[in-house]
């Protein structure tokens, strides 16, 4: 395994103390304690852990998301903190997806020297990352394939109740400038952070090559646009068991056709499993096939997910460059060095080559 990169420049104790100075200014004398940051806590924005002990307080356990620590050498070129928090507002309002309530949001970076909010805490617990839930010693592995199988059937549900029931003109705020469908834009906008993750930089001859496979394979019908999560995968949702307790991080969330959700959780299951399989474990194989996606996502809908093809290339695509920042940030952080080819320091370059190439699936 590549070694695990740094994820962020600051100090968590004093994050706390400048939060409680915050805090007291909204419940005067309130106490804070169990400062603590996730063991899970991401390469974009942060979170941190909290207990709030004050008799007004709307909640008591709490979560805070802070933008990026430009120090950091930040994952993605801006972090809007409101839009998220407007997302998870318009998610709680319009459907029954189990997001946290978000309470309050501060734009001004005096206070943390960034942006955030701060949301309810949920418990229960989240497939790893690291190392993968696909790999052996963990609890989602070492359930059973029925749990799994429950696990799995709740979790595209998720996706599809928020497709189905948040009003698509509620969330035309997401869409990108520029002229073109929800789905042009959203290529477009990749494309620009392909081009700032390689500026100064060497660029990725498979990353190109992968954005002209797409333009061959663009759906001939595109369909309606609906809000999408955007990070739709299981290691960012909270399980209360194997049921779907708080879904998570919403910074990608995007006004785009449904199979764009649909191809991420596709892809970045198999990105874990193809990842397993190369280090000589079985992984899991029956969790979170396509097809078993495309059939679930189906018959809650009602809508045949269509150009899969397309969408989990695509999915490939857009990790790819988020793998490309990741890697320069290592370089950054003189964690690793630039080879002489840099599609080496896409992890998935094989799988995302053979997509291009049309022999993996």
């Amino acid at each position: 395994m590549v070694p695990r990169p740094r994820t962020t420049t600051r100090d968590p104790e004093e994050l706390g103390r400048r939060l409680t100075r915050w805090l007291d200014g909204h419940l005067p004398g309130v106490r804070v304690t169990g400062i603590r940051v996730p063991e899970s806590n991401g390469m974009s924005s942060e979170t941190l852990l909290f207990d709030i002990d004050h008799p007004g307080a709307p909640v008591r356990a709490c979560a805070l998301r802070l933008a990026a620590d430009p120090d950091a050498y930040t994952i993605f070129p801006t972090y809007d903190m409101p839009r998220q928090h407007r997302v998870m507002s318009l998610v709680a309002e319009h459907t029954d997806v189990p997001v946290p309530r978000v309470q309050w949001l501060e734009e001004d970076p005096t206070s943390l020297g960034a942006p955030f909010f701060v949301m309810e805490r949920a418990e229960g617990r989240v497939p790893p990352d690291v190392m993968p839930y696909t790999y052996e010693g963990n609890w989602l592995h070492s359930a059973t394939a029925a749990q799994r199988a429950r696990l799995e059937e709740a979790s595209i549900s998720v996706i599809a109740r928020l497709h189905d029931q948040v009003p698509a003109k509620e969330a035309v705020f997401l869409l990108p400038s520029g002229t073109g469908s929800p789905l042009r834009l959203h290529v477009d906008a990749q494309r620009a952070y392909y081009g700032w993750v390689v500026d100064g930089l060497p660029s990725s001859p498979l990353i190109e090559s992968a954005f002209d496979r797409l333009e061959q394979l663009w759906p001939a019908d595109e369909g309606p646009a609906v809000l999408n999560w955007g990070d739709a995968r299981i290691g960012n949702i909270i399980y209360a068991g194997f049921e779907p307790a708080a879904v998570l991080d919403w910074e990608m969330a995007a006004l785009v056709p449904r199979e764009v959700d649909l191809g991420w959780t596709v892809y970045l299951h198999r990105f874990f499993q193809d990842l397993t399989v190369s280090f000589g474990q079985r992984g899991l194989p029956d969790f979170l096939r396509r097809d078993s996606i495309e059939r679930r996502y189906a018959g809650l809908t009602g809508h045949t997910p269509r150009d899969m093809e397309f969408h989990t290339l695509y999915a490939a695509l857009r990790h790819a460059i988020v793998m490309l920042r990741v890697a320069y940030r290592q370089v950054h952080f003189g964690e690793v060095q630039v080879p002489e080819n840099p599609d080496g320091l896409i992890l998935h370059h094989g799988s995302l080559a053979a997509m291009v190439q049309g022999s993996y699936w």
